[in-house]
This record gives structure tokens, C-alpha cells and sequence, in this order.
């Protein structure tokens, strides 16, 4: 693959990658109430998924999603049920919150690593915008003279790098702010903005055509 590609593409994946979406609520949620590392087991998790997301691309088994309306239809509905349950799930929490005397300290309430990568995993794996991404893309900077697949993965590994590098970032700031988000005040609007925006990205998915957003 030329390097010219591999940077154009790096620069578009980049853009997308930098639009909040509900990758970004996950993670800020997940940082100031269960730590650093649940947040990178988030990370992880997603980055899992552009995996598979992906490699299914390439072998062309996502289109599928795109010329099976049945299929596409269950997906989506899978993640926006999914995205909305997690919304459901924080609202609720803000509530338990509230009616707390004490303040909530993060690290007496850890959610386990395993369950932080499920999350960040399911949350990207049970949304088809990723493959419609992938299936869009691609294309784009793939010579008809190399080897799709093994281009793809090229691709798919800049932009897991790139995902690794931002999100990173972005978890190791939140970090910072340990002290400020040891309080049930922060924790209990964390929750409530965190179920709201899930909610709405749920609906959103589920609004969802295969032709765009």
C-alpha cells in the first residue's frame, strides 16, 4: 500500500474518529466512577471490535448488513437496544445516587475489568454504522492490484492505532480529575447526561437506513 493511501486514510478515519459518539460517553463515564483501568478495558473492547467490524468488511460478509434489510434491521435494533439499556441503566444509578448521604468514592465502587471491555466491545460490535464505515472507506484506498484483505487490515490497524492514541489521551485526562469526580454531585449529573446522550444515540441508531445517518 502507498504511503499517500495509508495517510489519506489516516486523515479521514481521523476526523471520524474525533466526532462524539457514543464511545467517547462510555468512556467519561466509565473513567471518574470505576478508574483508569476500567477505562482502558473500555478502550480495548472497542478496539476489538474494528476488528472484527473490520475483517468482515474485507471477506465481505458486512454486506450482509447492507443488502438484507431483515439483517440490517435486527442489527440495528440489537444496538439500539442495547444503547438505550445502558442509558436506562445510568439514569437509573443517578437516581441511587441522589438519595446517598455520602459521597460516592470511585474506587470502593469499580466496575470489573471484564465487564468495562464488554461494554466498550458491545457498544461498537452491535452498531452497523461501523461496517457501513469500513464497507465505505475501504474501497476508496484499495488499489484492485493488492490484496483486499490484507490491505484492509493495514487500514483497520491505522486506525485502531489512531483510536489507541486519541482515546488514551482522553482517559489519562479524566484521570486527572479524580478528586472532582469523587463527589456524588459530579458523579450523580455524570450519570444522568451519560443516560440522556445514550438514549438518544439509541433512538438515533435505531432511526438508522442503510443509505446513511
Amino acid at each position: 500500500m502507498e504511503i499517500t493511501a495509508a495517510l489519506s486514510f489516516a486523515l479521514v478515519a481521523g476526523l471520524v474518529m474525533t466526532s462524539p459518539g457514543p464511545k467517547w460517553v462510555l468512556i467519561a463515564k466509565t473513567v471518574p466512577t470505576s478508574g483508569k483501568n476500567a477505562g482502558f478495558a473500555n478502550l480495548g473492547g472497542y478496539i476489538a471490535s474494528l476488528y472484527i467490524h473490520g475483517l468482515l468488511s474485507a471477506f465481505g460478509l458486512s454486506v450482509i448488513l447492507v443488502q438484507s434489510a431483515q439483517a440490517f434491521f435486527i442489527v440495528k435494533m440489537l444496538g439500539a437496544a442495547y444503547l438505550i439499556w445502558i442509558g436506562t441503566k445510568a439514569l437509573w444509578s443517578a437516581k441511587d445516587t441522589s438519595s446517598a448521604s455520602n459521597d460516592i468514592q470511585p474506587a470502593k465502587n469499580r466496575r470489573g475489568l471484564r465487564r468495562a471491555f464488554q461494554e466498550g466491545f458491545l457498544t461498537s460490535l452491535l452498531s452497523p454504522k461501523v461496517s457501513l464505515f469500513y464497507l465505505a472507506v475501504f474501497p476508496q484506498f484499495i488499489d484492485q492490484k493488492e490484496d483486499a484483505v490484507s490491505a484492509a487490515f493495514i487500514l483497520l490497524t491505522i486506525h485502531a492505532v489512531l483510536n489507541l492514541i486519541w482515546f488514551s489521551t482522553m482517559i489519562i485526562l479524566l484521570s486527572r480529575l479524580t478528586i472532582v469526580a469523587q463527589g456524588s454531585g459530579f458523579q450523580r449529573w455524570l450519570k444522568v447526561i451519560t443516560g440522556i446522550v445514550f438514549i438518544g444515540f439509541g433512538i438515533k441508531l435505531a432511526a438508522l437506513t442503510r443509505a446513511g445517518t
